[in-house]
């Protein structure tokens, strides 16, 4: 069963680096100009690393509580999805928010 905790709290790193990539490309594919999608396709993976690190990372010093960490969580994952929908991935968008629920559930499950 360790293991599969082991696996799960991996699984929540990758789906957190996908978040990065996720808005690099939607910002890369949105931009109107070159140096929008510049500023986009940088700024957004940027600014995503600096809300999780100081609102939602473990260690974090200015980490908040439930309910408020749960709900800034739903609402950038939220955001990954409409991102990558945005761009027309529609199954990929599927995929990524069917692995966040899944992932989401066992770490309550787990009090991970």
């Amino acid at each position: 069963m360790e293991a599969f905790k082991l696996f799960n709290i991996g699984l929540r790193f990758l789906l957190e680096l996908c978040i990065l990539g996720i808005f690099g490309y939607w910002g890369f594919k949105t931009g109107s100009n070159v140096f929008m999608k510049f500023l986009l396709g940088i700024g957004s993976p940027i600014l995503f690393a600096v809300v999780w690190g100081t609102f939602l990372a473990p260690k974090s010093s200015l980490r908040l509580d439930e309910p408020w960490l749960f709900l800034l969580e739903l609402v950038v994952f939220g955001l990954t999805c409409w991102a990558l929908y945005s761009t027309g991935k529609v199954d990929l968008t599927v995929a990524f928010g069917g692995i966040y629920i899944f992932n989401k559930i066992l770490m309550v499950i787990w009090r991970q």
